[in-house]
């Protein structure tokens, strides 16, 4: 178990726990567990029991979805502050997707059968985890809409905004994404091929758009991919 004080100070600003009463607060961390994650390891995979849920508190993660036919799809980055692992919220005994370590990461975990014991203790928990749930929904369905109506260009200016507007810090020259992001992530986000998505990235690049010849990327010219994601078809 975790300190109670100290998890009180560092956990009331996430979204989730908004307008949280203190008792109730307390009593969800006095049954919270911490787990430290190393780069590239697994919080949890594809098809296995979702026997816990999380709150992400430092670190990056990335959650990752296999298809029936082998392929890899990134599904969303989780950022500090993040509930994820959520399987319970949609009804399903198992994790539809993996959650894998992009940084060293730490998170606290409760087991899932508290989770609808946590709806009823805190009506301000449960409209949080009700308004988390829609927005993936949200996120889920813009993003099958892009898929099949946006040619790849303007597929990858969203993903790269999103990231940035998400996931990014103010830094000189831009937005800077500090946490390991390949053009094959790109590509696994936006449903195209490595070669294409490098191929377009490699031109960014040249423009100034981005900079993602590093191991981070630099989001460099917000207004330019705007642009470009919110242009019409030809």
């Amino acid at each position: 178990m975790v300190t109670e004080k100290l998890d009180q100070a560092l956990v009331r600003s996430f979204p989730i726990f908004q307008n949280t009463p203190a008792a109730d607060l307390g009593t969800m961390l006095n049954h919270a567990s911490p787990r430290q994650v190393s780069p590239g390891s697994s919080v949890f995979t594809q098809g296995a029991m979702a026997d816990s849920f999380y709150v992400l508190l430092f670190g990056r993660l990335k959650v990752v979805q296999t298809t029936r036919d082998g392929h890899q799809v990134i599904v969303r980055h989780v950022n500090p502050g993040d509930l994820f692992g959520i399987a319970q919220a949609l009804a399903r005994p198992d994790y539809p997707a993996t959650a894998i370590a992009l940084t060293d990461s730490r998170m606290l975990f409760w087991n899932a059968a508290l989770w609808s014991s946590f709806l009823s203790l805190s009506p301000a928990f449960a409209q949080n985890a009700l308004h988390a749930v829609g927005q993936r929904l949200q996120e889920a369905h813009t993003r099958i809409q892009e898929l099949t109506t946006e040619e790849v260009e303007r597929r990858i200016a969203h993903a790269v905004l999103h990231l940035a507007e998400r996931s990014g810090r103010p830094a000189e020259g831009g937005v800077l994404l500090d946490f390991p992001i390949t053009r094959q992530d790109i590509a696994e986000m936006t449903g195209t091929t490595l070669h294409t998505a490098s191929r377009i990235m490699a031109a960014w690049d040249t423009q100034g758009l981005i900079d993602s010849k590093r191991k981070n990327l630099l989001v460099r010219d917000t207004f330019a991919l705007t642009a470009i994601a919110e242009r019409m078809a030809e």
